[in-house]
C-alpha cells in the first residue's frame, strides 16, 4: 500500500520531505512536477506538489495513481474559511467537496458535473475518521484551533473579498451545500479518486477568512502555521495506519 501524500505549495509540504526515511532517489520529476519517494513510520509514501488550481491537482493525482501506485491519496494545505466559527488556525477535515465554479446550467443543474449526475464528491469514511482523530489529537497537543468537518468548496478563483465570500457561501447555502472552507484543488483530486477507485481525504488549516485581508501574511502564515500542523497531524495519521 503506498499513500501519496499531496500539497499544492511547497511551503505547505517542506517539513513531511524532510521526515522521509530512506528517500529514493531524494526527488523525482514526472510531469512537470516534483515527487518524493520514501517511507513515513514504516509505510511506503510518495509526496508530490500539484501546484495551484483544479487541473495542475487533477494531473497530479492522475500522475501519482498511474505513474507512482499511489492506492490512497490525502491532501494538507490551506483555506479560506466561509462556515460560522470556522477560524484563521482551525483546521477543516473534508467530508467531500464541490466545486463552485462548476456551472453548465441551463443543460445540467448547477453545480452537477456533466456525465456524473452529481454536484458532491464524498472522501473516504475510513480515512476521513483517521484524518479526524489525527487533527484532534495534534491541536490538543499543541493547545492551539478547532477541528471541524463537512463541506469544503473548490474553484479556479481567489475568493479575496469579503462581497465574493459571502456572495459564494449564499448562493451555495440556499441550494443545500452549506460550505465550511474554500480553496482551489480538492474537488478535482476528489474526482480523480472517484474515477480511480482511490480512497481520498483531505484536511486544510483555515489561513483566512476569504475576505478583503484573506492576502495578509499568507506566506508567513503557511510557513509557520500551516506547515507545523501539516507535520504534526500527517505524522499521526501515518502512525494510525
Amino acid at each position: 500500500m503506498t499513500t501519496a501524500i499531496l500539497s499544492a505549495l511547497p511551503e505547505e509540504q517542506a517539513g513531511l520531505v524532510h521526515a522521509l526515511a530512506q528517500p529514493h532517489p531524494p526527488s523525482i520529476t514526472h510531469a512537470g512536477r516534483a515527487f518524493w519517494r520514501g517511507e513515513m513510520h514504516g509505510r511506503s509514501v510518495v509526496l508530490a506538489l500539484s501546484g495551484i488550481g483544479k487541473v495542475a491537482a487533477a494531473t497530479t493525482a492522475t500522475a501519482l495513481i498511474e505513474r507512482f501506485g499511489a492506492t490512497r491519496i490525502v491532501f494538507t494545505g490551506v483555506a479560506g474559511g466561509l462556515g460560522d466559527g470556522v477560524a484563521v488556525g482551525d483546521v477543516v477535515v473534508a467530508r467531500d467537496f464541490i466545486q463552485h465554479d462548476m456551472d453548465a446550467s441551463p443543460l445540467f443543474p448547477r453545480w452537477e458535473v456533466p456525465g456524473y449526475g452529481r454536484a458532491r464528491w464524498p472522501c473516504d469514511a475510513a480515512l476521513t475518521a483517521r484524518l479526524e482523530a489525527a487533527a484532534d489529537a495534534c491541536l490538543q497537543r499543541l493547545a492551539a484551533g478547532r477541528r471541524h468537518t463537512g463541506l469544503i468548496a473548490s474553484g479556479d478563483v481567489f475568493v479575496g473579498s469579503a462581497a465574493g465570500a459571502l456572495g459564494l457561501r449564499r448562493s451555495l447555502s440556499d441550494a443545500g451545500h452549506d460550505v465550511l472552507a474554500v480553496e482551489m484543488e480538492g474537488a478535482a483530486v476528489a474526482q480523480v479518486c472517484a474515477d480511480y477507485g482511490v480512497p481520498f481525504a483531505a484536511m486544510r488549516t483555515i489561513s483566512d477568512r476569504a475576505d478583503d485581508t484573506a492576502h495578509v501574511d499568507f506566506s508567513r502564515f503557511v510557513t509557520e502555521v500551516a506547515s507545523r500542523y501539516a507535520d504534526e497531524i500527517i505524522g499521526e495519521f501515518m502512525r494510525s495506519l
